[in-house]
């Protein structure tokens, strides 16, 4: 990658939706060196999609929940049944395996605390192999992720 790469990928980062023609004079390129540009980085594998960041309140999800997930093994057919059953729930937003005390820690949205406890009952606990749950709520969020910051741009 080189500079025009990386300052297409931070463009690309902050707002998606510019037209091309925009895009490319904010890179200092013309629209079809451009456009080949952002073709050979998606065909790299380095720009996976693109999606529209949604205001969670917004939605009705105003409460926003991490939850410590530790197993009873950490063999390779615990993992795999606990991280295929993760997949099968929506309310999950996010699972990643950890270092440290826990196995997983995973970020779930929810309504309210009514909405989480039925999302507990109803996904959560019915997770494979969970030896112990930890629940942290969140109070208020500092920073948004609005993308990677590219080396270079």
């Amino acid at each position: 990658m080189d500079r025009a790469d990386r300052a297409l990928l931070a463009a690309l980062q902050a707002d998606s939706s510019r037209s091309l023609a925009d895009l490319a004079e904010r890179v200092n390129l013309s629209s079809s060196a451009c456009h080949r540009r952002i073709r050979s980085l998606e065909e790299q594998g380095l720009i996976l999609g693109y999606a529209a960041r949604v205001d969670a309140r917004r939605l009705g999800l105003s409460v926003e929940v991490f939850v410590e997930i530790t197993l009873n093994s950490q063999s390779r057919e615990a993992m795999d049944r606990f991280e295929r059953a993760v997949c099968d729930f929506d309310e999950i937003l996010e699972c990643h395996l950890m270092s440290g005390a826990a196995d997983y820690q995973l970020r779930v949205a929810a309504v309210d605390l009514d909405h989480y406890d039925r999302i507990h009952r109803d996904c959560l606990a019915r997770l494979p192999g969970v030896s112990s749950m930890r629940t942290s709520f969140s109070l208020r969020r500092i920073k948004r992720f609005e993308g990677y910051a590219v080396p270079g741009a």
